[in-house]
C-alpha cells in the first residue's frame, strides 16, 4: 500500500509538470484592485451570480481561524459547501457527512440524536462546533441555515484545546448580504414529510444588513407511531462599523418535539429479525429538545496586515424524554420493557480573542495567529425512579402474546447531578515562508481545564461535593510543507492532543490527561486552475498512555476497583484517506472519496477486566467510501435540466461492546455487514423557479446504526421527496 501512495503521488506531480505553465494562482494573491471591483459588483443584480462562484473559492475557511489558505496547512480538511447542500437536499447532518469519507453516523441513540466518528474516534462529546464555538450534540441539529460544513480532520488541540483527534466538525449558517434577496421553499415526500423554508437577506442601509432563515418541519416516520414535528428560527445582522470594523450578531433556537426510538434490538450477537416498521416503546413515549444560541463576532483591521477578532457567546440546551427503553430481549422474544425518564440541561458561554498578523523578518515571511478563548459550561443531568421499573412484558417477534399497557406511570426525581466546568488556552502558531516552496507551521497550546460534579441526592436530602478534576496540558503542532508549484502541496506533520481521565491512582490522586500523538503526510493537488483537486492522506494516532484498571494496589495486593487506574494501555489508529472533486466541463460536479481505517488495541494490561490485545474497537469500519455526480445544463434548449446521484459506503464493523480479558459473560460484540445506498435526484430550474425530486436508498438496503447493544436502529428504506423552491 505504501508503494502505491508513493507511485501516485509522483505520479500527480508529473501531471503538475506538464501543465505548470497553466497554474493558476490562489485568488489570495489577487491584487487590491480584484476586491474594488468585487465591491462594486456587489450592488448589479445582473451580475451577483457569477461573482459568487469566485468569492466562495477565495473565502478563508471558519475553522482554521487564522486565515491560512488551505494549501499552506499540513492538515487534511474537507468543505461540503451550500450547492452540495441544495442539489442533495438534505434533512439531517446525516445526510451531510455522506460526502466526507472517513466520517460516519456511528448510532442514533434512541432517535434522538446522531453520534459520528472519525479515524476511529467520537466526534460527540466535544468536536462538534457551529460558528466556531463548541455546541452540544445532544441534539438534531437544523441544516436549512447551514452555508457550509467544515471538516478539520485529525489533531485540532492547538485551536480548540481539548478536543478528541480524529477531526472537528463546524457548522457554518448563513450570514447577511448587502444585496437583497431571498427565496421560499416547500419540501415534500413520504411518510407525510412537508418542510416549508424561509431565507429572506438584504440591507437595511449602508451599514446595517440583515438575514433570516426559519423552517418548519411534520413528519412521520417509516417506523410506527414514530414522528417528530420542529420549528427552527436563525436571524443575524451585520453591522459595518466603519471600512475597518464589522460586528455580526447572530442567534438561533431550535424547538423539537420527537418520538422515543430504540430499534429491534439484539438477541445475543444478532439483529433481531422483525419488521423494519414494527415499533417496540410505549405508545405514550415522548421527547423534546430546546436548544438557543447568540453569538457576536468583532473583526477589526488595523491595516492590511493586521486583524484583531473577539468572538462570544452563550448556548442552552434542555432535553427531556420519557418511555420504554433500552431493548434486550430473550432469545425467545419475551422483554420485560424497562421504564426510563431522562432530563439533561447545559449552559455553555464562551470567549474569543484573536490576533492575525503578517510581517516579514528579512526575506522570511510570517503569518502569525496568536490568541486566547475561555469556556465556562454548567450542566444538570437528573436522575428519575419508576416503582416498579419494569412497565410490562412484550414479545418482539409475537406482540400478540401479550397485551400492552397503555398508562403513563409517575416518575420520581431522586438526583440531580450539577456540574461546573472552566475551560482556558493560550495559543500561538507561525506560518513560517522560508521560500516561496519551503513553509514550516509551528504552534503550541497550553491549555487548562477543571471541573467539579456536585451529587443532589432528593431522597437523602444530601448534597456531596465530589472532588475537582483539573487537567493542564501543552499541545504542540509542527509540520513542513513542500510546493514545488502553487497547484502542488506536499506536507508531513506531528501534533498532539489530550483527553482528560476518569477514576483515580493507586495512590487516590486525579489521574493526569491521557496525551496522543498524531503523525500525517499527505499531498493536496490542484490541476488545470482548480478544475480537479487530488489528495491523498497517511496518519497514524496512538494513544500510548491510555487509561485502564491498575493490577496492583498501592500496598502490592491484587486490585479489584475499577476505578483505579494506570496509564499504561495503548490504543493505536492509523489509515489512508483519498478525496477527489472535479469540474470537467461546466455544470458538472463530482466528488468521490475512499478512508481506510484501522483502529486497534495495541497494548494491554492483560488482566481481567482489561481489553484485549489486538483488538478492534467498536463502531470503527475498516472501509468507508463516497460517490458522487451532479449536472445542470448550462445553456441550450434544456437549460436548466438537472440530475445527479450519491453513492455511499460503510463498511464491515461491530457494535455492541468490545471483550475483556476473564470475562464471565458471552461475546458481546455485534458484527455489522458492509452496505451502500444509492440516491437519485432530478429537476429543472426555469428563471426563479426551481422543483428538485430526490429517491433515496433506491436499492431499499437494510442495516443499522447500533449504540452498544440496546439502540439498534434501521436505516431509512427507499423514500421520495421533493423541493419546489422560488427565488427572489
Amino acid at each position: 500500500m505504501h508503494n502505491a501512495i508513493f507511485i501516485a503521488t509522483a505520479l500527480l506531480f508529473l501531471a503538475h509538470t506538464g501543465h505548470a505553465q497553466n497554474a493558476v494562482s490562489n485568488f489570495d494573491d489577487a491584487p487590491e484592485a480584484f476586491y474594488q471591483v468585487h465591491d462594486t459588483v456587489k450592488n448589479k443584480r445582473q451580475l451577483l451570480e457569477p461573482i459568487n462562484i469566485t468569492v466562495q473559492a477565495a473565502k478563508p475557511l471558519s475553522v482554521l481561524k487564522s486565515g491560512i489558505k488551505p494549501m499552506d496547512l499540513p492538515q487534511s480538511i474537507q468543505v461540503i459547501g451550500a450547492e452540495t447542500l441544495q442539489q442533495q437536499q438534505v434533512l439531517r447532518l446525516s445526510d451531510v457527512v455522506k460526502n466526507a469519507n472517513g466520517v460516519y453516523v456511528s448510532s442514533a441513540r434512541g432517535g434522538a440524536q446522531e453520534s459520528f466518528y472519525a479515524r476511529g474516534y467520537d466526534m460527540s462529546a466535544n468536536n462538534m462546533f457551529k460558528n466556531g464555538f463548541r455546541t452540544s450534540s445532544g441534539s438534531m441539529p437544523e441544516v436549512a441555515s447551514l452555508d457550509k460544513v467544515e471538516i478539520l480532520k485529525g489533531s485540532s488541540a492547538l485551536l480548540y484545546g481539548n478536543v478528541a483527534p480524529g477531526g472537528i466538525l463546524n457548522m457554518v449558517t448563513k450570514t447577511p448580504l448587502f444585496v437583497a434577496g431571498g427565496e421560499i421553499a416547500m419540501q415534500a415526500g413520504s411518510y407525510a414529510l412537508y418542510k416549508p423554508t424561509v431565507d429572506v437577506y438584504g440591507p437595511l442601509n449602508n451599514a446595517i444588513a440583515y438575514r433570516f432563515v426559519g423552517t418548519y418541519e411534520n413528519s412521520e416516520s417509516f417506523r410506527d407511531n414514530v414522528a417528530r414535528e420542529r420549528y427552527y428560527l436563525n436571524p443575524s445582522v451585520l453591522f459595518k462599523a466603519s471600512a475597518k470594523t464589522e460586528i455580526l450578531l447572530q442567534a438561533d433556537y431550535l424547538h423539537d418535539d420527537w418520538t422515543p426510538d430504540f430499534g429491534t434490538g439484539a438477541v445475543g450477537r444478532n439483529i433481531a429479525e422483525i419488521g423494519r416498521d414494527t415499533y417496540l416503546g410505549a405508545l405514550w413515549s415522548n421527547g423534546q429538545t430546546r436548544q438557543a444560541s447568540v453569538s457576536g463576532l468583532l473583526t477589526h483591521k488595523f491595516n492590511e496586515n493586521w486583524k484583531l477578532g473577539f468572538a462570544t457567546s452563550f448556548q442552552n440546551y434542555k432535553r427531556t424524554s420519557e418511555g420504554t427503553e433500552r431493548i434486550q430481549p430473550l432469545e425467545n422474544g419475551d422483554w420485560n420493557r424497562p421504564l426510563g425518564k431522562n432530563r439533561n440541561e447545559d449552559q455553555i458561554a464562551g470567549q474569543q480573542l484573536s490576533l492575525q498578523g503578517n510581517f516579514n523578518t528579512g526575506k522570511i515571511k510570517h503569518q502569525l495567529f496568536t490568541g486566547v478563548d475561555f469556556e465556562y459550561a454548567f450542566s444538570q443531568t437528573y436522575t428519575f425512579k419508576y416503582d416498579p421499573a419494569v412497565y410490562d412484558m412484550i414479545n418482539i417477534f409475537y406482540p400478540s402474546l401479550f397485551v400492552q399497557r397503555t398508562d403513563i406511570p409517575y416518575a420520581a426525581n431522586t438526583k440531580i447531578v450539577k456540574t461546573e466546568m472552566n475551560r482556558f488556552g493560550a495559543y500561538a502558531q507561525d506560518l513560517i515562508s522560508v521560500t516561496e516552496k519551503i513553509k514550516v507551521l509551528a504552534g503550541i497550546r497550553w491549555s487548562w481545564q477543571e471541573s467539579q460534579p456536585t451529587t443532589h441526592d432528593l431522597v437523602a436530602g444530601t448534597v456531596t461535593d465530589e472532588r475537582w478534576q483539573k487537567d493542564v496540558a501543552f499541545s504542540p503542532k509542527v509540520g513542513l510543507v513542500y510546493q514545488p508549484l502553487k497547484s502542488l502541496s506536499l506536507y508531513a506533520s506531528y501534533a498532539n492532543s489530550f483527553t482528560p481521565n476518569t477514576g483515580v491512582t493507586i495512590l487516590n490522586e486525579t489521574l493526569d490527561p491521557s496525551i496522543i500523538d498524531q503523525y500525517e503526510v499527505g499531498v493536496k493537488n490542484e490541476f488545470w486552475g482548480g478544475l480537479l483537486e487530488a489528495n491523498v492522506t497517511l496518519y497514524q494516532i496512538v494513544n500510548s498512555n491510555l487509561a485502564q484498571m491498575a493490577q496492583f494496589n498501592a500496598d502490592g495486593t491484587i486490585n479489584t476497583n475499577s476505578a483505579v487506574k494506570v496509564l499504561s494501555g495503548e490504543t493505536t489508529s492509523k489509515g489512508i484517506e483519498v478525496d477527489l472533486s472535479a469540474k470537467p466541463i461546466d455544470g458538472l460536479n463530482l466528488m468521490a472519496g475512499y478512508s481506510y481505517n484501522n483502529m486497534r488495541y495495541t497494548k494491554t494490561s492483560g488482566i481481567t477486566g482489561s481489553f484485549i490485545e489486538g483488538d478492534r474497537l467498536v463502531r470503527t469500519p475498516v472501509n468507508t467510501a463516497n460517490l458522487s455526480a451532479f449536472y445542470t445544463v448550462p445553456s441550450g434548449i434544456l437549460k436548466g435540466i438537472s440530475c445527479g446521484a450519491i453513492a455511499n459506503y460503510i463498511g464491515d464493523r461491530l457494535g455492541g461492546w468490545n471483550n475483556t480479558v476473564g470475562q464471565t459473560i458471552p461475546d458481546r460484540s455485534i458484527p455489522l455487514e458492509g452496505y451502500t445506498t444509492v440516491d437519485v435526484s432530478a429537476g429543472y430550474t426555469w428563471r426563479k423557479l426551481s422543483f428538485l425530486c430526490k429517491l433515496s436508498n433506491v436499492g431499499n438496503v437494510l442495516n443499522y446504526t447500533v449504540h452498544e447493544n440496546y439502540s439498534v436502529n434501521p436505516i431509512a428504506p427507499r423514500q421520495l421527496i421533493g423541493t419546489l423552491r422560488y427565488k427572489f
